[in-house]
C-alpha cells in the first residue's frame, strides 16, 4: 500500500488570462427605441409601433441598401434601418415589393424602420405592412432627417461613451482593491456600489466564499431557485451571460477564469430591476480581478501550505521529532493536535492515471477537492490539520476523549455530509478512511496506516462513496494486504469451483446459501428460516453444494476456504 501523503507538494494554476479564448466581447448597449421615438416627435415626425417593440435597445443605424445585402440579415439585431424615398424606390416601389422589403427588415431582427420624403399610396403601404408585422415605423419629414440624425447619433454616442467611462471606473477600483490586498469580499463590496444589489462569488461546484449586498438583497437572492437547500449555487443549470427578459433576467453569472483554468462564478442579484448587457460586462471586468485575487492568494497560500504539508508528511511517517516539539510546532502553524483525535484519509473515486483529463485538469480538481475538505473543517474545527496531496486529502478530525466508533463516524459522517452537499456542481464522488482514535503525535503513523486500508479496503467492500471505520473491515484487512489480484482471484476460483462465475443463474443463489450456512455455523433449521426456505428444500440445496466443492459440512478445514474465497468474491475491483 502506497503512502501517497509523501508525494512531492503540488504547483498552484496558472496566471490569469486577460480574457477568454474564443469568446466574443460583449456589446456595449444602445439607447432605447422609446427615446429615439421621442427624438423623433421632437423632429415632428410620427411613430407607429406597439408600446412593447418600443423597449428595444438600438446600438447604430444603417442605411436600407446595406441592410438588405445578401450578408446583412444576421447583422441587423439592435439595428435602426434609414429609408427616403429614393432607396424604397429601388425596390420597385409598389405594395408587394414594400411589403417585402418590411418583412425582410422584420425577419432580420431590425429594431425599426426610419422613412423620410414618402407620401400617398406608397406611404400608405408601407404603413399597412409595418403593422401587418409588427415593424416599428418612424415617419421623420424630409427637412428635419438630418437633424434626427444627428441627434440619435449624439445620444447614442453620449451613451456609449458613459457605459465606456463607468467599465473604466469600476478597473481602476476594483484594481485597486487587489492591489491593497483586499479579499474577494471587498471585491464583492464595490461591485454592489455599481449594481446597486447582490454579488457572491462561489466555487466552480457552487460554494459561496464571498457575498457583498445590503441583508434585504442577500435573503431575496438565497430564496430564489438557484439555490439549493444547502445554499449550494447550482452552477451547472446557470446560463452565464447576459439573458433575455424574463424571471431570471434580474441575475447574471460570469465564470471567473484563469487562463485555462475555470476558478468560479461570480453572480449578482437585483431585487428591483433586470441586469442590462452592461451589467454583465462590467461583472465580466471585476471577474477578471476576481481571477487575479484568486491567483495571487493560491500563490500566498502555496508557500505557507508547503511548509505545513512538509510537517504533516513528517509527523503521518513518524519524522516529526518528540511528540513535544511535534505539538509544539504543530501549534505555530495554527494547528492542535495534543488531544484525541482520528486521522481521516479522502481520495476521490475516479481513477487519475486512467483518467482522459490532461494533467493540469487534474491538478485543478485535487487541489478544488482539497480547498473544500479545508472549508469545512475550518467552519467546524479551524485548529485540525487538513491538507491536500496528489492523491488524497488527509485530515486530523478532533474527537471525544474514550469516544465510540459510533459516535466517531457521526462526527466524521458530518465532514463527509458538507464536502458532498447533493453531489452538484462537477463534485467528484470519493471514499473516506478513518482511524482508531490516538491520543498522542506518537500514534499518528499507524493511524494514517489504518485509514489508507479503511479507505482503499471501504471501498471493494462497500463500492464508491463509502466511508468506512478500520475496525470494519474485518477479515477484508487481511486480504488487502495480498497485492496481486490475480492471486485472490485464482484462490476464489480453485475454492468456489463454478461457484465463483455467473454461468448459471442459480449460483448467485448457491453462494448465498453457502454463506449464511457458514454464518450460522452449519445450522440447518437456522438457515431454512433466514432464507424462507423448507427444511428439505434446503438439505437438497446442500447436497448439491457438496456435490460441487466437497464435504463442507464435515469439514472445517475446508468450510474455512469457502468462508475466505466467499468474502474475496465479495470485494470489489481485485
Amino acid at each position: 500500500m502506497v503512502k501517497v501523503a509523501n508525494d512531492p507538494a503540488l504547483p498552484e494554476g496558472d496566471l490569469p488570462a486577460t480574457g477568454r479564448t474564443g469568446e466574443p466581447e460583449p456589446e456595449v448597449s444602445g439607447i432605447s427605441l422609446r427615446l429615439i421615438a421621442g427624438l423623433a416627435a421632437t423632429a415632428h415626425g410620427v411613430v407607429r409601433a406597439e408600446a412593447a417593440r418600443l423597449d428595444v435597445s438600438v446600438d447604430s443605424t444603417t442605411p436600407l441598401r446595406s441592410a438588405l445585402r445578401d450578408d446583412a440579415p444576421a447583422r441587423l439585431t439592435h439595428r435602426l434601418v434609414l429609408a427616403d424615398a429614393a432607396a424604397l424606390a429601388e425596390q420597385d416601389g409598389d405594395a408587394a415589393s414594400l411589403a417585402a422589403t418590411v418583412t425582410a427588415l422584420d425577419t432580420a431582427g431590425a429594431a425599426g424602420l426610419v422613412v423620410s420624403g414618402l407620401s400617398g399610396r406608397r406611404l400608405a403601404a408601407l404603413v399597412t405592412a409595418a403593422e401587418s408585422t409588427g415593424l416599428p415605423l418612424i415617419e421623420v419629414p424630409l427637412d428635419h432627417i438630418a437633424t434626427f440624425t444627428t441627434d440619435v447619433l449624439s445620444a447614442m454616442l453620449e451613451h456609449q461613451t458613459a457605459i465606456l467611462r463607468r467599465l473604466e471606473d469600476a478597473d481602476r477600483a476594483l484594481v485597486q482593491i487587489v492591489l491593497a490586498g483586499g479579499s474577494l469580499d471587498d471585491l464583492c463590496e464595490q461591485v454592489v456600489g455599481f449594481l446597486d444589489g447582490a454579488v457572491m462569488v462561489t466555487t466552480t461546484d457552487g460554494r459561496v466564499i464571498a457575498r457583498a449586498g445590503s441583508q434585504r438583497e442577500l435573503d431575496h437572492a438565497l430564496s430564489l431557485e438557484c439555490f439549493d437547500r444547502t445554499g449550494r449555487l447550482l452552477t451547472e443549470a446557470e446560463p452565464m451571460g447576459p439573458r433575455p427578459d424574463g424571471p431570471t433576467a434580474n441575475r447574471s453569472a460570469v465564470r471567473i477564469v484563469a487562463g485555462h483554468l475555470d476558478h468560479g462564478v461570480l453572480m449578482a442579484f437585483c431585487s428591483h430591476r433586470h441586469l442590462t448587457v452592461d451589467d454583465v460586462r462590467l461583472l465580466e471586468r471585476a471577474a477578471t480581478v476576481a481571477a487575479l485575487a484568486i491567483t495571487k492568494d493560491q500563490a500566498v497560500s502555496a508557500v505557507e501550505s508547503k511548509y505545513r504539508a512538509e510537517f504533516l508528511r513528517d509527523a503521518l511517517a513518524g519524522r516529526a521529532g518528540s511528540p513535544v516539539d511535534a505539538v509544539a510546532h504543530a501549534s505555530s502553524l495554527g494547528w492542535d493536535i495534543d488531544r484525541p483525535m482520528v486521522v481521516v484519509v479522502a481520495e476521490t473515486d475516479e481513477d487519475d492515471d486512467r483518467s482522459t483529463r490532461d494533467a493540469d485538469e487534474v491538478r485543478f480538481l485535487q487541489q478544488r477537492f482539497a480547498r473544500a475538505w479545508t472549508h469545512a473543517v475550518a467552519v467546524r474545527d479551524s485548529r485540525s490539520p487538513v491538507m491536500g496531496f496528489s492523491r488524497e486529502v488527509v485530515a486530523l478530525i478532533g474527537v471525544p476523549a474514550g469516544a465510540e466508533t459510533e459516535q466517531i463516524m457521526r462526527i466524521v459522517g458530518e465532514y463527509v455530509r458538507v464536502v458532498r452537499g447533493d453531489g452538484g456542481g462537477g463534485r467528484r464522488s470519493f471514499s473516506a478512511g478513518v482511524s482508531r482514535p490516538i491520543t498522542s503525535v506518537a500514534g499518528l503513523p499507524q493511524a494514517y496506516d489504518e485509514a489508507l486500508s479503511a479507505v482503499t479496503v471501504g471501498r471493494q467492500m462497500h463500492g464508491d462513496g463509502a466511508t468506512t471505520h478500520v475496525d470494519g473491515l474485518g477479515i477484508y484487512r487481511l486480504l488487502a494486504l495480498i497485492p496481486d489480484g490475480g492471486d485472490l482471484r485464482r484462490f476464489v476460483t480453485e475454492s468456489l469451483r463454478e461457484l465463483a462465475t455467473d454461468d448459471s443463474p442459480e449460483y448467485a443463489g448457491l453462494r448465498q446459501t453457502l454463506s449464511i450456512l457458514i454464518d450460522t455455523n452449519m445450522n440447518v433449521a437456522e438457515t431454512a428460516r433466514l432464507l424462507f426456505f423448507h427444511y428439505n428444500t434446503l438439505r437438497y440445496r446442500i447436497g448439491k453444494l457438496e456435490k460441487i466443492l466437497g464435504p463442507f459440512t464435515t469439514d472445517p478445514d475446508l468450510r474455512l476456504t469457502l468462508a475466505l474465497a466467499l468474502k474475496i468474491h465479495q470485494m470489489r475491483g481485485i
